[in-house]
């Protein structure tokens, strides 16, 4: 009897083990069948009828002839040296303004008078020191030749050097203040003194903006005027990463501003090294041939630099996607024989560059199966049935 009942309990452990065995089996395959369907969430799949509705075209990847444009933009700027702010070297009232706004003038002419009792001051105080000067000269030269001849006292000798000296400091003092004020020292030195001081252009150019009025009293380096010389005006693109290898010094480019449509010429003749970080780009200085008087610094335009004409392997625009910053295309590697019953597209990370018109470079990160077609167009359709069909599996 109790070996009927050991082999009842073994037959129902042996039951139970095999039962757990399946369980787990079958969640294994559950699992199994999940991990496919997310493996294919790169797939798409559409029925022959599906893939005729949407007219789709596949190709293999070709080389493609670039006229050699690279489309950039930026804007009219002046060299830091052709442009100038006039200031005031010393605190002045304004007592005449000689220039008006769009005004050409030369480098040297004088764009304002100031007027200050403190201008007087100097210019008083430079001749008394230049006239001491030559009485203490003689002095100096009499007291070196005492002491040379053991006549007259040392101390004298040095004290008349010492005077002479401390002079002769105090006068070039006052003379490089007077040569900054643009005033003759020749004339002070005759007698005469300026009432007023002339504000000189350090440049030709036009003047961009007047700061000052009459009467005004101008502080210790107020800005007063702006000049900018637009003969020295060149061009300022930006050219994105993807096209700057592409683009060298000597190259033309042609461009156009919003005051006119005729389109202008310039020459390449840099090619910054550093990208700037909002956009990838680079900073792209080129001389413009034919400058129009309309042209004025800050202007926004717009052109198109000539290269040289390359074969590139690319794609029509319709063939390539972006999603989350990567960019896309869609490729399946069937046999016709299976194509019959469906077809079956894969979505493959690859690399754009250049644009000319409707064909985008195409850079693959890996190469293709050797039985690779590629989708040609309407791309953008099958990813909205990827999506679809990722949004049914959902739920």
């Amino acid at each position: 009897m109790k070996s009927h009942i050991k082999y009842i309990a073994s037959l129902i452990l042996i039951i139970g083990l095999y039962s757990c065995t399946a369980n787990e089996s079958a969640t294994d395959e559950a699992t199994k069948h999940v991990d496919d369907h997310d493996h294919a969430t790169n797939e798409v799949h559409l029925s022959t009828q599906k893939f005729k509705s949407l007219r789709i075209e596949l190709d293999t990847m070709q080389k493609h002839t670039f006229e050699g444009i690279v489309y950039t933009n930026g804007s009219l700027e002046v060299p830091p040296q052709h442009e100038a702010t006039i200031t005031s070297i010393f605190g002045g009232n304004v007592v005449s303004i000689e220039v008006i706004e769009g005004q050409n003038v030369k480098k040297g002419q004088t764009l304002a008078y100031l007027s200050h009792p403190n201008f007087i001051n100097i210019q008083t105080a430079y001749l008394k020191a230049f006239h001491n000067d030559a009485y203490l000269s003689k002095q100096f030269d009499r007291q070196t030749k005492l002491s040379e001849a053991e006549i007259g006292a040392g101390k004298d000798m040095q004290k008349s050097k010492s005077e002479y000296l401390s002079n002769k400091g105090e006068m070039n003092g006052y003379a490089a203040q007077l040569k900054q004020l643009n005033l003759s020292l020749k004339y002070i030195q005759e007698g005469n003194l300026y009432d007023r001081i002339p504000v000189k252009s350090p440049i030709d150019g036009s003047i961009e903006a007047v700061d000052i009025q009459i009467g005004q009293y101008v502080e210790q380096q107020t800005t007063m005027f702006k000049i900018v010389n637009t003969e020295h005006l060149h061009a300022d693109f930006m050219v994105f990463e993807k096209d700057v290898m592409y683009v060298k010094k000597g190259q033309k480019i042609e461009f156009t501003v919003a005051t006119s449509s005729q389109p202008l010429m310039a020459e390449i003749i840099s090619v910054g090294k550093r990208f700037e970080e909002s956009p990838r780009a680079v900073h792209i200085h080129a001389e413009i041939e034919e400058k129009d008087f309309n042209l004025v610094a800050g202007m926004y335009i717009k052109g198109k630099i000539y290269t040289q004409a390359s074969e590139i392997m690319a794609l029509p625009e319709s063939a390539i996607i972006t999603e989350d910053e990567k960019t896309y295309i869609f490729i399946t590697t069937q046999t016709q024989e299976k194509r019959k019953e469906e077809f079956e597209f894969q979505m493959v990370e690859v690399k754009t560059g250049k644009q000319e018109g409707n064909w985008i470079a195409v850079d693959l990160l890996k190469p293709l199966p050797e039985n690779a077609m590629i989708v040609q167009n309407g791309a953008y359709y099958l990813i909205a049935e990827m999506l679809k069909g990722e949004t049914a599996h959902s739920h």
